[in-house]
Order: C-alpha cells, then sequence, then structure tokens
C-alpha cells in the first residue's frame, strides 16, 4: 500500500492573500457543518511545506489543493472533490462528466486573473474569528 501524500487528510491549501480564494475558504467552512475540512494558506509555514510537497511554487500559486482520503487533488478536481462532500451540494459531482481539460483550463483562467478581477489582502486572510480552530498555519 502506498503512502499518503501528506500526514494530514481534509486540509485546502489556499492563497491567502486573494480575495476569492479567501472567499472560497468562508464558503466551504460555513457549509462544512460536519466540520470535514480545515485550512491552511500557502502562506503559513505549514502550508508552505503542502504546497511544496504537492509541487506548487508558493511564490506563485496557480491552484488551490485539497488533501482528500489520503490523496492530492487540485483545480477543478478539488473544488469539485470540496464542494460535493458539503450538505445539498452532492449534485455537483455530475460536473465530472466535463472532461477535465475544459474543467481546468476554466479554472486556470479564474486562477490567472483572480488578482485583477477580485483583488488581494493586503496580509494573509486567516478567515477571522468564526472558524480560526480549523485554520493551520
Amino acid at each position: 500500500m502506498a503512502a499518503p501524500i501528506w500526514p494530514d487528510d481534509g486540509i485546502i491549501l489556499y492563497d491567502g492573500v486573494c480575495v476569492l480564494c479567501s472567499a472560497w475558504v468562508r464558503f466551504v467552512a460555513s457549509r462544512d457543518t460536519a466540520r470535514r475540512f480545515r485550512f491552511t494558506p500557502i502562506e503559513s509555514p505549514y502550508g508552505t511545506r503542502l504546497a511544496h510537497a504537492l509541487g506548487i511554487d508558493p511564490a506563485d500559486p496557480d491552484t488551490n489543493a485539497v488533501v482528500l482520503h489520503g490523496q492530492a487533488l487540485m483545480r477543478s478536481d478539488a473544488a469539485l472533490a470540496v464542494i460535493a462532500t458539503l450538505p445539498g451540494w452532492a449534485w455537483v459531482r455530475a460536473l465530472r462528466a466535463v472532461p477535465r481539460p475544459a474543467r481546468d483550463a476554466a479554472y486556470t483562467l479564474i486562477a490567472r486573473t483572480r488578482y485583477r478581477v477580485w483583488g488581494r489582502h493586503a496580509v494573509c486572510d486567516l478567515g477571522g474569528a468564526a472558524f480560526r480552530d480549523r485554520v493551520i498555519t
């Protein structure tokens, strides 16, 4: 049996200075009633180590990632896997029927323009008090 990619499970790696990425984390955290997920900004020591382990450049992240069931998922696979676990959102599994290259092309377009369209935080957004206990730095 292969060793897991990362010792922790249910970890979402995100760009903490990206306004869109921070909104994504708040979206997930507010709907994750089972508290399945924890979050780590790529700017944190823990997030940087995870990014390196997944082959993501922490200085220029082009994807979010999630470690789920011992596997690392990125781009559209990560987003769909996370959303599909949220109560009432299982229907998004149907979007996996869209070929990955098409899904990832849309994901990459959004990722490349995220700072121009949604902006950047001056400092890393750790989500505030609402889910501080779920953020790993």
